[in-house]
């Protein structure tokens, strides 16, 4: 499913929800869903008002909470019920 434009919309749903959680590491999308940080990115620009995706771009910056590599803690992190990984 690496592909942003064969996306279902239940599918894009999900994806924004997850890369909208600050805990929600850009991994687990990549993992569930097939698509890279660069293709959510162009995703959230695409699904969100621009001045949302804006926000949500200044939040997720540099954010280690995003990214497993830059993250200081693996246990304890919040696993949503519609999470596979």
């Amino acid at each position: 499913m690496s592909n942003v434009s064969n996306l279902d919309p239940q599918t894009i749903d999900r994806v924004v929800e997850m890369a909208w959680e600050d805990r929600t590491p850009f991994e687990a999308i990549e993992a569930q869903f097939g698509l890279k940080e660069k293709q959510v990115i162009a995703l959230m620009r695409r699904e969100m008002k621009s001045s949302s995706f804006r926000m949500w771009r200044r939040r997720v910056t540099g954010r280690a909470t995003k990214h497993l590599n830059k993250r200081s803690f693996i246990e304890g992190r919040f696993k949503s019920s519609n999470q596979q990984t």
